[in-house]
């Protein structure tokens, strides 16, 4: 996969050794890294980072238990800033940070087997810790939410603890949620609360700001399985695919900035990222600021859209130019076709330097096309790429590549009729019956998955559906991919854990950007044998009529994925007579004083 590769002035450090070489280098002007991290953040944020280390790694623990541990970092950050020199103020603050946890009292009492995590030495500790995360910690209780009078006198009198608990009981649910994203919604909250607790009506007030802090939480769900996303793509598939992808994603958002900018940006991007996946808090806040100030200094250069963001303080400015628009493209931007087809030295150029060559073509490519997803510009590339090894070998090269235009158009074709077909059936038909056609699609290809985790699934791709075919024409076909993409990786996660089958398995094992395009071609397994018939697969009772409307849908629903199981090979005009019948009997049914009896006769 060589077309993944940057140019070779890039640094490229994949091994988890080489990734604390790297941390050094960064932290060579610096005698003491915490006292770096804890100047550059000052000390709210760096205790803020560090309870959400401690709240992501001991999700069990109280408030008052970590709020203990941050104080140990804290005091030992603010004696290392007065001398560098002092006990333990030349270690990396994730070694600090693990060091505190294997020293917490009765640690395999609450915590079992992670115990035994300190018995390794870093990086393979971190990674121990990492694999004890709880995604879905079901042994924390729901927040209760105190009365707006009550939160208003504690915001008043103990700000800084309330803040300190919002900011525990977020991270400590999302362990994986990264830093700046919980610090975003933190500091949200507190804008709500310094608005309403001068209102006279709080209650109301505090109401209304809740439910934009709940829809916000919701996004941060979204965002949060992205950010999972990004992690697996740089830990599976290395730090090459990771930096494609965002050479093609920033060179589309700053389409005006120089090559070479670009691609320092992609490294800092990278290094920012490595920190955050390895739940490295710290560090992950204070790069991702660093990189901010970076984009500010240059905003001339790099994007009119970032200036505003760059007035921010520093946590709303992370979060503002991650979240701000594509710069438009410049003018009158030259084809590519002279450059990359019509050129006789193409070969020559890319013989002499391929990763250079080839990086660059991303760039160039990437600025001109807003319009399309990351993957899909990266199986461009690779397509182009496949195209040059092969005609730069012939005695005409330029014969054999001259028809690459349309070779190439081919993937955007493929995807282009994708989303036509998706969105027309979406705008067409309404939800249900997107739902329902995804629901058999995914069962046919996919019949060993549990019912309900293939409802999730179809829903999760109708969620797609409404927000990208709702999209303007022109982002429709990058949010669609884009978000595919990540419920397609969980698929993957799942079937690393749990095999589903040889297709699934093939497609999983395929090249990042070309996941999509494989299971979306994917057919029936036809190895599938269904499991002994189970009468309760098809239980019919009066809360089919009598339940809530979405408990209805997803009841009828999961009984059309059962069917499907039992006959996978089943056509779409026998479903739709089984649908139609299957309508026919609710209509006639849910009039019935006896839904039961009704039910059990037909």
């Amino acid at each position: 996969m060589k077309w993944l590769t940057l140019i070779s002035f890039i640094v490229l450090l994949s091994s988890a050794r080489s990734r604390n070489l790297q941390r050094t280098a960064r932290d060579a002007d610096h005698k003491s890294p915490i006292a770096h991290r804890f100047k550059d953040l000052k000390e709210e944020t760096f205790k803020a980072v560090t309870m959400i280390t401690f709240a992501q790694y001991l999700q069990r623990c109280s408030y008052d238990g970590l709020s203990k541990l941050v104080k140990d970092v804290v005091d030992l950050a603010q004696q290392c800033v007065a001398n560098e020199d002092a006990p333990g103020c030349t270690k990396p603050v994730p070694t600090i940070i693990l060091d505190e946890i294997c020293q917490v009292d009765k640690l395999r009492d609450s915590y079992g087997d992670m115990a035994d995590c300190c018995g390794k030495a870093d990086p393979e500790r971190n990674q121990c810790f990492l694999s004890f995360k709880v995604h879905h910690p079901d042994f924390i209780e729901p927040y209760v939410r105190p009365s707006a009078d009550v939160i208003c006198q504690e915001y008043k009198d103990h700000r800084v603890q309330l803040m300190g608990q919002f900011i525990y009981t977020v991270a400590r649910r999302n362990p994986f949620l990264h830093a700046p994203m919980i610090l975003s919604l933190a500091v949200e909250y507190e804008n709500a609360l310094k608005t309403c607790c001068a209102e006279s009506d709080v209650g109301a007030c505090l109401g209304a700001k809740v439910q934009q802090i709940e829809i916000m939480k919701k996004r941060a769900k979204t965002t949060d399985q992205k950010l999972q996303d990004e992690c697996k793509m740089l830990n599976k598939f290395g730090e090459r695919t990771f930096q494609a992808s965002k050479l093609a994603r920033m060179s589309q958002k700053y389409p005006k900035a120089p090559f070479g900018e670009i691609v320092k940006m992609v490294q800092e991007v990278k290094n920012a990222y490595r920190e955050c996946c390895e739940g490295d808090m710290v560090d992950c806040v204070d790069d991702w600021s660093e990189l901010m100030a970076s984009v500010c200094s240059k905003d001339n250069v790099l994007s009119s859209k970032a200036k505003p963001c760059c007035e921010l303080p520093t946590v709303e400015r992370i979060m503002c130019i991650i979240k701000a628009d594509f710069d438009e493209k410049p003018d009158n931007l030259p084809s590519l076709v002279e450059k990359y087809i019509q050129d006789k030295e193409v070969c020559k150029s890319y013989e002499g330097n391929h990763d250079a060559f080839l990086s660059e073509f991303i760039y160039e490519y990437s600025r001109r096309h807003p319009e399309l997803s990351t993957q899909l510009i990266m199986r461009i590339t690779k397509g182009y790429e496949t195209l040059l090894d092969k005609c730069c070998k012939t005695d005409n090269p330029a014969a054999c590549y001259g028809n690459a235009v349309e070779e190439l158009n081919k993937h955007v074709k493929e995807a282009e009729d994708l989303v036509k077909t998706n969105c027309e059936m979406y705008n067409t038909h309404g939800e249900e019956e997107f739902l329902k056609g995804i629901l058999v699609r995914y069962t046919k290809k996919m019949p060993q998955v549990s019912t309900d985790t293939l409802f999730e699934i179809g829903k999760k791709m109708t969620a797609v559906g409404h927000d990208c075919c709702n999209a303007p024409e022109e982002r429709r076909m990058s949010c669609s991919e884009n978000n595919l993409n990540v419920v397609i990786n969980e698929m993957c996660s799942r079937q690393e854990s749990n095999p589903i089958n040889d297709q699934v398995a093939q497609c999983c094992n395929e090249i990042y950007s070309n996941r999509r395009p494989c299971f979306t071609a994917m057919g029936i397994d036809t190895k599938y044998v269904p499991q002994p018939f189970d009468p309760m697969m098809f239980n019919f009772d009066d809360k089919m009529c009598s339940a809530p409307p979405a408990e209805r849908e997803a009841g009828q629903m999961k009984l059309l994925i059962n069917l499907i199981k039992r006959k996978p090979q089943m056509t779409e005009e026998q479903l739709k007579t089984i649908a139609d019948g299957f309508s026919a009997m609710m209509a006639k049914c849910c009039k019935q004083s006896d839904i039961d009896s009704c039910l059990g006769e037909e």
